[in-house]
């Protein structure tokens, strides 16, 4: 059973919220440790706005009441296959595991596998380039605006569910980014420079791998079958060969915890 966040406790946290496994596993988080949550979603015309949906029921579930959801126009800008329709989202670039990643030596120790992102099967392109998945300073803009949020709402505490293991190399994910951009909210605000308010950003996952993070959502009961990774929707379905979807895949398999998700193409 769900549990419905306390409007009586005093602390607030604006959480940047997509729907998806990473940001809902960073939603309960914030809750569980009793904050009042203020979700901000964005709709910023993206190949996968079906995770919007998704979003507005994960809101439902948890019965949080203030959802802001903003819109945005990234298709003017291009350069990203998540918004420019005419660059196609790269399908079937990582291998898909068929067992977990850990198994036991010929002397019958176990061993511990690489994360996903870091084995040989990730092209060498992925691991040393920007993936086409990347879109132009998202993070940046959608800090901005939960720091906007933050500052109107008395919530200095920001969490993201960004993460620099296995996952794609973007880099508005790394540890040395999210300290800069904090550093940078508490000189360009009001409530900082006056000393009403400092901003913290949060990011519990930054260094796990999908395993982890599955194991974690597993752990505290967060509904994974309602949550949504995929770039790629196949009448709002995620695609499965994709590289969010295979990842995502892998990471259920490593953690040996069943993947909920119906996928329109099977493995």
């Amino acid at each position: 059973m769900h549990r419905s966040q306390s409007m009586n406790n005093s602390k607030k946290a604006v959480i940047l919220f997509s729907g998806g496994l990473d940001s809902s596993t960073v939603l309960k988080i914030a809750l569980d440790e009793g904050y009042e949550v203020i979700p901000v979603s964005f709709f910023y015309n993206q190949r996968h706005k079906t995770e919007i949906e998704h979003a507005k029921k994960l809101v439902k579930y948890f019965n949080i009441k203030n959802h802001i959801i903003i819109n945005l126009d990234f298709s003017s800008i291009k350069g990203s296959a998540l918004v420019d329709f005419d660059i196609s989202v790269p399908k079937n670039q990582i291998k898909i595991l068929t067992e977990p990643a850990d198994h036991h030596s010929a002397n019958g120790n176990l061993e511990k596998s690489e994360p996903a992102a870091q084995k040989d099967n990730i092209p060498t392109a992925r691991k040393n380039n920007i993936p086409i998945t990347y879109v132009p300073a998202r993070n940046t803009i959608f800090l901005s605006y939960a720091i906007a949020v933050g500052e109107v709402n008395n919530a200095g505490d920001i969490f993201i569910g960004v993460n620099w293991i296995d996952y794609s190399g973007y880099p508005d994910c790394r540890p040395e980014y999210i300290q800069t951009f904090e550093k940078m909210a508490n000189l360009a605000t009001k409530v900082s420079v006056t000393g009403q308010l400092k901003f913290k950003i949060h990011t519990p996952l930054i260094n796990m791998g999908k395993k982890d993070i599955i194991k974690k959502a597993h752990d505290i009961n967060v509904p994974l079958e309602m949550t949504h990774s995929c770039y790629d929707p196949v009448n709002g379905l995620a695609c499965g060969v994709c590289d969010s979807c295979i990842l995502r895949k892998n990471g259920f398999i490593e953690a040996g915890i069943e993947d909920p998700t119906i996928y329109a193409k099977s493995f």
